[in-house]
């Protein structure tokens, strides 16, 4: 089983900067040694791929009472050799008491993650331990932005589903989509990654040295790390290239029938296998439009997909809009107007899409979903927030 360590709920909600998270995590880890934490700053920098100067920030404010209730999670031990010569600190992390919130965190987590995933996962574990269906909303506030202008301020929506769909390809959350209260998503929060050969951009590259923190100028290495002590003071993560979104290209892609390619004199064009995967119940129409208007369609469908919508529920929209549709004058224009027009949200006690008064809209079953609503188990109390204890 990997290694875990309790990290406090202040410590995941409070006013502590992102780095300040798996710092905590690796201190944790390491200080359960019967001679505490020896790690210096440039080794803990090794082994979280965070900046000298990163790190020694982190620890300023970990060993710094909080403003909120004077408590400091980190305390360190200044030590030398009998010539007077500096050795390196030795920090420990707070006990906390034992009814104190907190969530479970793997210290593989805190290497493989960037401070900010590593933020909601902690959070994604405790909501999930508690009984919490979290919203994205109630995720934004426990990912605010730290610095700049909207210090403070929630994360938008959008940077939350980002966060969220990064932790879920990354193997370290699974999400079971509109089964919780309300029609909220359901989390599952794993000890381990299952896909371990990908990682997380750190967000963190070399930086000045602004001499913060640090209580030693010596390392001391000798202390159990899956990486070799000479290896881990000089490792920084490579940066993986960010893309905004899916190309509607892809050679990988099934290409499209050949009437479709005649008039463009450009290279062929093919689709993402996302958007194949939607747009395949129409094929027979696609045969007879301009690349033009297939590419409208493909960016139609990538828009909607990166916006959180289920490619296996727009195919079925899809499907069942061109099924029921007897005469199709205008393919073009039927496909961008109204084969792929998204449907109005009508108000529902469940706030799902497909649900009108109870019904889903296709298949004319019940919603399970209002039916909790207005039946529910252990209906939450109204108005509070899952991170106040």
């Amino acid at each position: 089983m990997p290694q875990r360590v309790r990290v406090p709920l202040r410590v995941i909600v409070g006013y502590y900067a992102d780095a300040t998270l798996p710092v905590y995590v690796k201190i944790a880890a390491l200080s359960r040694r019967e001679s505490g934490c020896e790690a210096g700053v440039a080794y803990l920098g090794g082994l979280l791929g965070l900046s000298r100067s990163t790190i020694e920030r982190a620890l300023t404010q970990l060993m710094r009472p909080a403003p909120d209730d004077d408590i400091a999670e980190v305390t360190s031990y200044r030590r030398t050799h009998r010539g007077g010569r500096g050795h390196t600190a030795v920090r420990r992390v707070r006990v906390a008491a034992h009814a104190e919130h907190g969530a479970w965190v793997p210290t593989r987590a805190a290497e493989a993650l960037s401070p900010r995933e590593l933020r909601a996962y902690a959070a994604l574990s405790y909501a999930t331990a508690t009984g919490h269906h979290l919203t994205v909303a109630d995720l934004g506030e426990v990912l605010r932005h730290r610095s700049g202008k909207k210090a403070g301020q929630a994360l938008a929506p959008g940077s939350v589903r980002r966060i969220l769909n990064r932790l879920e390809s990354l193997g370290w959350i699974s999400v079971d989509r509109r089964a919780g209260y309300r029609g909220r998503h359901l989390y599952t929060v794993h000890d381990e990654a299952t896909h371990p050969a990908l990682t997380a951009d750190s967000d963190e590259g070399s930086g000045g040295d602004l001499g913060e923190g640090s209580l030693a100028s010596k390392e001391d290495h000798s202390i159990d790390s899956p990486i070799p002590p000479a290896a881990a003071v000089d490792i920084r993560r490579r940066r993986e290239q960010v893309v905004a979104r899916e190309p509607v290209e892809n050679l990988n892609g099934p290409p499209l029938p050949a009437a479709c390619r005649r008039p463009y004199a450009g290279p062929d064009l093919s689709l993402a296998p996302r958007i194949w995967a939607v747009l395949e119940p129409v094929k027979v129409l696609l045969a007879g439009l301009t690349p033009y208007v297939v590419r409208e369609a493909a960016r139609e469908v990538g828009r909607q997909l990166d916006g959180g919508e289920d490619g296996e529920r727009l195919r079925a929209r899809l499907e069942f809009r061109f099924a029921s549709t007897e005469d199709i004058r205008d393919p073009g224009g039927w496909l961008l107007k109204a084969g792929l027009k998204p449907p109005a949200r009508r108000p529902s006690r469940c706030g799902l899409a497909d649900c009108e008064a109870g019904v889903m809209r296709y298949t004319g079953a019940p919603c399970k979903v209002c039916d909790e609503v207005a039946h529910p188990p252990h209906p939450e109390p109204v108005g509070r927030s899952p991170w106040t204890t």
